[in-house]
């Protein structure tokens, strides 16, 4: 396999359409899935709902490294990380379905069911979305590649959560309306969801290609690929700062339906709220290398991701009836955050150049699996959050609330998320590499594996 082949667009178009299809289901958890457990299938137990979306997640997560160390070792025709994007995509879109196909059972069945959909589900989502993740380190050896290929995949990822969070809320209430039920307006909708997600995923495999192999000298060596990887500081710091991201957008994303419904006491308008923030992100993914022209990617996550968390926490402050005000703060607030995935995730490739360059070993699906592995923790510890919180600030489902439980989807949707963005942007103070770094170990792993090339045509 050569680095050196230049990425055309319908391969970074395809790229980033596999993280489309990621959204679809990503969104419709962090968006729609308390609610939907709490307000749509009537489990009251709104603690209940937190335990179960803060300890799924966490379990399955484990999962993530195991299929990172198996993506590493894949040995196929297609590659190590494009087989699993293959391989999952039908059990993804069946299992996304089957967790909104609501049995009608009663309470205590309905919440054995989440349990058992929501489980099988993510571990369908582990198994396609960390091979994915890892495939963005291995398409290209170049960091200014892999920044354009992220800024692709992050502006697709957001159109996924623009679709889903402008189109859920409308379209479960045209289909309540055929079906009868709530519960079958989000039944057909996310059948649809389910239908492209497949057909994504395996645009994506048939159009991307691995061009970055390993050292040919490395050995298979679980040991070693795992004590390289807590050696190496700056994914150290990346992980850290990915607990406190995804915590972040577990609680906004997950408390917005309540904000809206019972705070702003406009269900539908979750929908525009939704669409212009992720017109934003888009417009801020797409503005990523506007923004690498000024500063280094390093002061751009901690800059930007300072400003978000302000302008989150702001909303404590705003009046739910200044609906102008709030729909500008959320613009502010996603486009400031829109380029901050797409350089992260570019960084995330640079530790596996690190590690590789430090150590002498390569372990690009580790790296990024492990990186997944936290996100889901930070994702499934603020998901969980919402409906402990809500249970301790006495929510009541589908109820007028008590000034005291609006109180608290107020902080829910704005200083506890922005409280954790601040200090995702704090601990990026810490990450050592400099671009002259980046540059300069990219060269040296050229020259490496340039250099047997002389001996053997002697």
């Amino acid at each position: 396999m050569s680095s050196s082949s230049v990425l055309t667009l319908r391969e970074k178009l395809a790229y980033g359409l596999g993280d489309t299809a990621s959204n679809f289901f990503f969104q419709a958890f962090n968006i729609f899935l308390a609610y939907y457990y709490t307000d749509v299938v009537g489990i009251k137990n709104s603690a209940a709902v937190g335990t179960l979306l803060g300890t799924v997640p966490i379990l399955v997560a484990a999962l993530n490294p195991v299929i990172g160390l198996l993506a590493d070792r894949t040995d196929s025709r297609w590659g190590k990380f494009r087989p699993w994007i293959l391989w999952g995509a039908l059990p993804y879109g069946v299992l996304g379905y089957v967790m909104f196909a609501n049995p009608g059972f009663a309470p205590d069945g309905q919440l054995v069911f989440a349990y058992a959909t929501y489980t099988l589900m993510l571990v369908a989502y582990a198994a396609i979305n960390t091979p994915y993740s890892a495939l963005m380190g291995v398409m290209s050896a170049s960091s200014e590649d892999r920044t354009s290929l992220s800024t692709y995949r992050f502006a697709c990822a957001f159109l996924g959560a623009l679709l889903i969070g402008s189109l859920v809320p409308k379209l479960s209430k045209f289909f309540a309306q055929i079906g009868g039920s709530e519960a079958a307006g989000f039944r057909y909708t996310m059948a649809i969801f389910a239908v492209v997600s497949v057909a994504m995923f395996l645009f994506t495999f048939f159009n991307t290609r691995e061009r970055v192999a390993p050292p040919a000298e490395q050995k298979s060596s679980l040991g070693a690929d795992l004590r390289d990887l807590f050696r190496n500081g700056p994914w150290l710091v990346l992980f850290f700062a990915a607990f406190l991201t995804l915590a972040n957008t577990g609680l906004r994303s997950g408390s917005g339906v309540y904000y809206f419904k019972y705070v702003v006491g406009d269900f539908e308008g979750l929908s525009a709220f939704n669409f212009w923030g992720f017109l934003a992100f888009i417009a801020g993914s797409l503005a990523t290398k506007l923004f690498t022209r000024f500063a280094s990617r390093r002061k751009l996550m901690i800059g930007l991701t300072v400003a978000n968390a302000l302008a989150m926490a702001s909303f404590y402050f705003l009046r739910p009836d200044n609906l102008p005000l709030l729909y500008a703060m959320n613009i502010f607030a996603c486009f400031v955050a829109g380029p901050t995935p797409a350089i992260v995730w570019s960084m995330y490739a640079d530790t596996a150049d690190y590690g590789e360059w430090k150590f002498g070993r390569r372990t690009t699906g580790l790296v990024f699996s492990a990186t997944v592995f936290v996100q889901k923790v930070g994702l499934a510890i603020g998901s969980a959050m919402i409906g402990w919180l809500l249970s301790y600030y006495g929510y009541a489902a589908d109820a007028a609330q008590s000034p005291r439980a609006l109180h608290g989807i107020v902080l829910l949707f704005s200083v506890l998320p922005g409280a954790f963005a601040l200090l995702s942007g704090l601990a990026i103070v810490f990450y050592p590499l400099e671009e002259s770094q980046v540059k300069a170990i990219e060269r040296d792993l050229a020259a490496r594996k340039a250099a047997p090339a002389p001996a053997s045509a002697s």
